[in-house]
């Protein structure tokens, strides 16, 4: 079983730098985005914490998935070991469009499996990346079980969507980017699917001394489940960020991230999530999909302690609160949305 360490993270960066667009970070203004702190100075008055948003859904193809998928290839071309059958992956999300792209950027051919009923948008986007999209069977199994087929076939590498070294030590190349532009960051907030993302970005933040904070929905929390059971467990999937952060299972390297010291998991509501998405709109124009709302809604929740035990399991962390002065940065990790139910009917609309 592999884990992640720094070494991969530097490989990746040193690796992809050119291949990808630098994350841009942006403070937020001082009081625009309400956060709760966890102390407060003088008589009440709150210090409040400085944060700012890593713009990380600017990327190629709208995720952070893009620098995993070019780490990945780029490796393989680099060991010799990419086949002329090129790359394969079941996925209709961000994995299986980063995939795609990088594909076409390397020069090599992608195959993608797709159900059937994936929405027409999606598929028109994988072939402009000029991939070859199969639409097999009416899940996402059956998906799968083709795109497994393929690869035993034609001897195509098979890209996975979150659990594989050289794909979470790509998405870890963000904070090597982030840290320049904040030097003394405190925190690192990150939304958690099946956990690639926060692999790669605890392992390089404990390499610096940063905490990381991994949120996910509350019903749709496979790290959350496995850090409470000490290995990985399916959980059920209800949330409005399910596209993006819809993992049944976590995987055995996204736990073993989140079990070093400096790593919290937290969880949050849905009702949050929609409004710290409704709130980046509200103060920067800011469209970004459900998923990366999730990480900011750690931070916008209000407190959210709750008497009823059995809506609460043991160990669950509602929210993050920062301590005064507390430097943060928030990571926005895609935009892969429709943005209609953000700008119609919206409260400043003439």
């Amino acid at each position: 079983m592999h884990h992640l360490n720094y070494s991969d993270i530097k490989a990746a960066a040193d690796r992809i730098t050119g291949s990808v667009r630098p994350v841009t970070v942006a403070p937020v203004d001082a009081g625009a985005v309400p956060v709760t702190s966890r102390s407060t100075l003088g008589e009440g008055q709150e210090q409040g914490c400085d944060f700012w948003l890593a713009m990380e859904f600017m990327q190629h193809t709208g995720s952070f998935k893009a620098r995993g998928a070019q780490n990945f290839i780029q490796s393989h071309r680099e060991a010799g070991t990419l086949p002329d059958a090129g790359v394969t992956i079941a996925s209709g999300g961000n994995a299986g469009l980063a995939c795609a792209w990088a594909a076409q950027q390397q020069g090599v051919r992608a195959t993608v499996f797709l159900p059937a009923n994936a929405p027409g948008v999606k598929v028109a986007k994988l072939r402009s990346y000029g991939a070859d999209v199969r639409l097999i069977g009416s899940e996402y199994a059956e998906a799968l079980a083709a795109c497994e087929t393929f690869a035993a076939d034609s001897g195509a590498l098979t890209s996975h969507a979150y659990d594989h070294p050289l794909i979470a030590a790509g998405a870890g190349t963000l904070l090597e980017e982030i840290l320049p532009q904040i030097p003394d960051l405190d925190t690192v907030v990150v939304a958690v699917g099946g956990g690639g993302l926060l692999a790669g970005v605890a392992t390089a933040a404990g390499h610096h001394g940063i905490r990381t904070v991994a949120v996910e929905p509350e019903f749709c929390r496979a790290l959350n489940a496995a850090l409470e059971a000490g290995r990985p467990v399916d959980v059920s999937l209800n949330s409005v960020a399910a596209d993006s952060l819809g993992a049944r299972r976590t995987s055995h390297m996204a736990l073993y991230a989140a079990q070093q010291d400096g790593v919290h998991s937290v969880i949050v509501p849905d009702t949050e999530i929609i409004r710290a998405r409704r709130m980046l709109w509200d103060h920067r124009r800011l469209v970004v999909e459900h998923g990366a709302a999730t990480a900011l809604a750690a931070l916008t929740s209000p407190d959210l302690h709750r008497e009823d035990s059995s809506a609460r399991a043991v160990g669950q962390s509602y929210g993050y609160r920062p301590a005064d002065g507390e430097k943060i940065c928030v990571v926005l990790c895609g935009a892969n949305t429709d943005p209609s139910d953000l700008v119609h009917d919206g409260p400043d609309r003439a």
